[in-house]
């Protein structure tokens, strides 16, 4: 025999061989839809009996098998049934005699043979013959499995009469002697009449009627046959025919301790009533005590009427333990005959299905290893295939899984094996396909994912690239790329240096071709790959959501109910729903992106490549709302550090929108890697709420950028800074031109101003302007511009400013009462050398130590479109930086009388603390012409007045304040009425370009004494007194509020 039958188990032994087979041209469809209903019929009960006859079905069985059919009486065809197609009567002869010749080639085993004809009608048809069956067509035959039960009880009525013949044998010492087909020449000229001759021939008979008990549904018998063909065969050393004789035991006993079968699902048995005897579950026990009963006890039909009997049913049945050991006897006796390669290969594969089911793994890996080094004839590539392929197999049933892997690549290799003229790839992938498990790989990148690396990645690395090569010879270059992707995913960190080159090229030369996508691949036989997202092709390590710059971010106007209120429950607090909105909050963002504005994600990544990493097409995932993602091309350098990457998209509708994740396109392969699937991620939340759109304003001033930033104590963000020099008292225009650049409408537009906390005291209004001409010009459409004019006003205090007094009283000026050098004229001298060779900058007034800087805020809070309707606005701030110098001092204030006695002179000691000549003049006076640094004294006749008609009280908002600020109050008030009054103005002659100046505040002592007269109070009228008094006013500073001159 030379043709293994590697799915043979143990319960074949009782089976009967019935080969179905085509005749003449039929089908391939129409054929195994008759055999699969011709095999449905597997087993029948046996009319008046408890026997089970059991049947074995095959559309192919070499010949030379059947040959052996007189060892192993499973082995013999005992049935055939043909199929063929016949349309006229004409084809009938033809067909028939086809028939025929069909059963000479098993006509010396055949016990009987039917014929399905399909598509003859008429009288042919209609005439009785129990060999034929017609039948219209293949879907209208209605009988075919009770023709099949039929000839199955024909069957056994043949095989029960050779049991009986062969049992009953009454020929003495002449018994025939069966043998094998390589043994029938070494038996010619033997001694025939010798007693060990004789006891061989009847042991092998002993044997044979074992077979056919077995077959006819006597395991009892058979078990009592094949004890006395042990007996028989050992003591003539018959090794060959005392294995098959230890196997047949074997397999009686298999049968009975395991009525379910060792096949598995298509050797699996079911008993005649339809359910297991009480005693089944128990007859595996270990240990069991076998006792031989006597064999006298038979009857011919194999049923004892006296059921006292049925005690010793089973004592012939070897246990567990005892199947394994002759398997291993039978085996070893099977070893010695060369010729016998074929029937030790089968008894060691129906060794390791009984010892699959008892879970001796260990034991049964022995039975293969021997089965491995079997030497059989020169086998064909497709029977070298099939062999590893049930080696693998049976060693996944045992639970060896990577050597059951191994034999199955083995197989996958032998399908392309350099003999075979065309070599089967599509066989060979589909084969390494199957040993992945066996690896500890899987075709999911989500499992590698998760805890370290599980098996030998050398290995995996080899049967990856295996299945690429096997996929591109295939003609799939697809599954090449899907192949070779996993590989740079999954296996990165195996890789060398050169190997993650080598791969890299050779992924870009398959996607160069069929680009690699995140499509899932079905392949035919319904297996599914998923995508490979290049996760690590950069790793991502930190991903954060970034709010929108200060000047765009959406405020909420404040609600009476407040901003935390939940409209959805009345409660303040639910502890039902409390653990659901945790996970809410440790996902969503506390602030808002806008529809239609550029949002941005950071990511922060590193290439773990030893080249430069070219990632192209790189953008973000989204759910929730529609979004515009703006893809962006990066270049990594080789094994860089952390690199920060921005992301922008453009979300396109309002509300609650998620970054899943980011998409690349790495090597030509396009990924979709998700933020819940990448380890070791940072994230502060992927979740954020996108309101509807709003307009953007921008602004722009006609004073030039300052490069000093203001920091507000509140941590405001200022988006545009600026600045600008003035003198004391100065006023200038600020030209804002406000310009929308969104797509929104501009409705609404609030601005407020803000003085930055400073040590000076700020008299009148800083800053001014007139919303109303700007609001004029609303609503702002895209791309319009309106202007907002803000008049910048700048009064300070300068003469408490300790080193510029003090350089005005170097010079012999007075200050606050002391005395003047010239009472008329005066230039500031020179710096004495005592002061040192080189004195600071600032000791000049005009120099920068004397300058005063002021800094403000302009907000602009405006709003429009969709985001207006919902209550939301945006707040946009511009920085003012104000650099003062101090301009015009009055240093002395005195009276003298005037004509008339309602008016008075008032004198004035001016100092030009600028470094330009400028023009002073008062209501009603003549111009007076100041150079740089020098002082002079001017007269102003005014009306008299009366500091007492002011109340004592400035309004509702002195009720709380505190007596020196009353003080201050009244000390203001004053200086207004003055400054109305007088009207003085200064210019400076040269800056006409610029336009006039006017002097805002000067420090009056108003202390002074008339010549040759003592120092008397102070009146309540100063300072017109009469002539003679002295003029003693408050040292306070009284302040001046002019319009500028004309």
């Amino acid at each position: 025999m030379s043709v293994p039958d590697y799915m043979q188990c143990a319960e074949d032994h009782q089976t009967l061989l019935v080969v179905v087979q085509p005749v003449g041209v039929v089908s391939e469809e129409n054929f195994f839809r008759i055999y699969k209903r011709i095999c449905s019929v597997s087993q029948i009960s046996v009319r008046d009996s408890q026997r089970v006859l059991y049947i074995r079905y095959r559309h192919h069985y070499p010949p030379e098998n059947n040959e052996w059919g007189d060892f192993q009486t499973h082995r013999k065809v005992v049935g055939l049934v043909t199929i063929t197609d016949c349309c006229s009567a004409k084809d009938w002869p033809q067909t028939f005699e086809k028939f025929h010749m069909q059963k000479e080639i098993y006509g010396s085993t055949l016990y009987d043979s039917r014929l399905f004809v399909f598509g003859l009608q008429g009288e042919i048809a209609e005439q009785p013959r129990t060999d034929v069956a017609f039948y219209p067509s293949y879907e209208d035959c209605p009988g075919v499995e009770k023709r099949v039960e039929d000839f199955i009880e024909s069957l056994f009525i043949v095989l029960e009469s050779k049991r009986l013949d062969r049992a009953t044998d009454k020929s003495g010492d002449k018994v025939p002697l069966l043998c094998v087909p390589f043994e029938k020449k070494d038996f010619v000229g033997l001694d025939t009449d010798s007693r060990h001759y004789k006891k061989r021939c009847q042991g092998r008979m002993r044997k044979h009627v074992g077979d056919l008990c077995l077959q006819a549904g006597m395991l009892q018998d058979s078990l009592v046959h094949y004890h006395m063909a042990v007996e028989l065969l050992r003591a003539v050393n018959d090794f060959l025919w005392l294995g098959a004789a230890l196997e047949g035991l074997c397999s009686a006993s298999v049968i009975y301790h395991y009525p379910g079968g060792t096949g598995g699902k298509n050797g699996a048995r079911r008993c005649p009533g339809g359910s297991l005897p009480a005693e089944a579950a128990n007859r595996h026990r270990p240990g069991a005590q076998e006792v031989l009963i006597d064999p006298g006890a038979l009857t011919t039909n194999g049923i004892n009427p006296d059921t006292s009997a049925e005690i010793g049913r089973a004592k012939n049945c070897l246990s567990p333990e005892d199947i394994i050991d002759k398997y291993k006897e039978a085996i070893s006796y099977y070893g010695k005959y060369k010729n016998a390669g074929v029937i030790e290969l089968e008894a060691c594969v129906k060794a390791v299905r009984v010892l699959a089911i008892q879970k001796r793994s260990m034991e049964a890996s022995e039975f293969l290893q021997n089965a491995v080094y079997i030497n059989l004839r020169q086998l064909s590539e497709e029977e070298k295939i099939q062999r590893y392929s049930v080696l693998s197999e049976l060693y996944e049933l045992i639970g060896f899984r990577r050597k059951s892997a191994f034999f199955k690549r083995v197989a996958a290799m032998q399908c392309v094996a350099p003999s075979i003229a065309e070599p089967g790839w599509r066989a060979c992938y589909k084969l390494l396909l199957e040993t992945l498990p066996g690896y500890s790989l899987s075709l999911d990148p989500q499992d590698f994912s998760k805890g370290t690396h599980r098996g030998w990645a050398a290995v995996q690395m080899r049967l990856l690239h295996e299945l690429v090569y096997a996929s591109r010879r295939m003609g799939n270059p697809a599954l090449s790329v899907r192949h070779l992707s996993f590989l740079l995913q999954t296996m990165l960190d195996f890789l060398s240096d050169q190997e993650k080159k080598d791969v890299t090229q050779s992924l870009e030369s398959y996607t160069s071709k069929c680009p690699g996508t995140m499509e899932l691949i079905t392949l035919p036989d319904g297996l599914s790959l998923p995508p490979v997202p290049l996760t690590k092709l950069p790793i991502v390590r930190h991903v954060k959501l970034l709010n929108l710059p200060a000047s765009l971010r959406p405020q909420k106007m404040k609600s009476l109910l407040g901003q935390n209120v939940s409209a959805k429950s009345p409660f303040i607090y639910s502890p039902i729903i409390a653990h659901s909105r945790g996970e809410e909050r440790s996902k969503k963002i506390d602030f808002q992106w806008v529809q239609g504005d550029v949002c941005e994600v950071q990511l922060m990544v590193y290439n773990p490549m030893p080249f430069e990493l070219r990632v192209e097409n790189m953008g973000l995932l989204t759910s929730g709302v529609e979004f515009e993602s703006l893809p962006a091309a990066l270049s990594l350098p080789a094994e860089s550090g952390l690199y920060p990457v921005t992301l922008v998209g453009v979300p396109q509708t309002t509300g609650t929108i998620s970054v899943n994740g980011y998409h690349t396109t790495v090597f030509g392969v396009f990924s979709d890697c998700l933020l819940d699937n990448l380890p070791g991620i940072k994230n502060n939340g992927s979740t954020v709420e996108v309101i509807p759109a709003l307009p953007r304003l921008q602004i722009s001033t006609s004073l030039p950028r300052s490069a000093h930033s203001l920091q507000p104590a509140s941590g405001d963000e200022i988006s545009t800074h600026v600045s600008v020099q003035l003198y004391n008292g100065e006023t200038q225009q600020l030209v804002i031109k406000l310009e929308n650049i969104g797509v929104e409408p501009l409705e609404k537009l609030e601005v407020t101003s803000k003085v930055l906390t400073s040590k000076e005291k700020l008299y009148g209004d800083f800053l001014s302007w007139k919303l109303e001409e700007a609001l004029a010009q609303f609503p702002l459409q895209p791309g319009q511009v309106a202007t907002l004019t803000v008049n910048i006003q700048v009064k300070l205090d300068f003469s408490c400013q300790e080193n510029l007094l003090q350089d005005l009283s170097d010079d012999g000026i007075s200050v606050s009462g002391f005395p003047l050098c010239s009472p008329f004229r005066q230039v500031v001298r020179p710096r004495v050398e005592s002061k040192g060779a080189n004195p600071p900058e600032g000791s000049k007034p005009g120099d920068p130590s004397h300058t005063k800087a002021l800094e403000a805020i302009l907000n602009f809070k405006y709003s429009g479109g969709p985001g207006h309707v919902e209550g939301y606005y945006r707040e946009l701030s511009l920085g003012l930086r104000v650099e003062v110098e101090p301009s015009v001092f009055f240093t002395r204030v005195s009276t003298l009388p005037a004509t008339s006695t309602r008016q008075c002179h008032l004198l004035l000691d001016v100092f030009n603390s600028t470094e330009h000549e400028l023009s002073l003049s008062a209501r009603g006076n003549e111009e007076l012409i100041l150079h740089a640094g020098e002082c002079q004294r001017m007269a102003i006749q005014v009306d008299k007045f009366n500091f007492e008609s002011f109340p004592e009280s400035p309004g509702e908002k002195g009720q709380f304040a505190t007596p020196k600020q009353l003080e201050e109050q009244r000390q203001e008030a004053r200086g207004l009425e003055i400054n109305s009054k007088l009207g003085i103005r200064w210019r400076i002659i040269s800056f006409h370009g610029r336009g006039s100046r006017c002097p805002c505040s000067g420090f009056l002592t108003m202390e002074g004494t008339h010549e040759g007269s003592s120092a008397h109070k102070p009146h309540s009228n100063a300072p017109c007194n009469s002539p003679g008094s002295s003029v003693h006013c408050l040292a306070l500073p009284v302040h001046w509020s002019l319009t500028p001159g004309r």
